[in-house]
């Protein structure tokens, strides 16, 4: 079964560890602010993502989500309202 991976915007503050640690850099910081007054990360170059998962264990507020989806074209659109 096909995986999304997703970043909470709202829950995310920015903190840029998981732009740090990303092996093959797909995650970059938005220009936009969340409703908490932060900029989030997002991902910049999704296809580019192995789900290896080590942002998800490095995000101190748990912002970031790899989990299993039926149809993959559900990923792509949360990913897209996301940027």
């Amino acid at each position: 079964m096909p995986h999304c991976y997703q970043i909470d915007a709202d829950r995310c503050k920015g903190c840029g560890l998981c732009v740090m640690v990303c092996p093959k850099k797909v995650l970059a910081i938005s220009a936009q602010l969340n409703n908490s007054g932060y900029f989030p990360a997002y991902q910049g170059r999704p296809e580019l993502c192995v789900l290896c998962a080590v942002c998800c264990t490095m995000c101190p507020d748990a912002a970031i989500t790899i989990t299993e989806i039926a149809d993959p074209c559900q990923c792509a659109a949360e990913n897209d309202r996301a940027k």
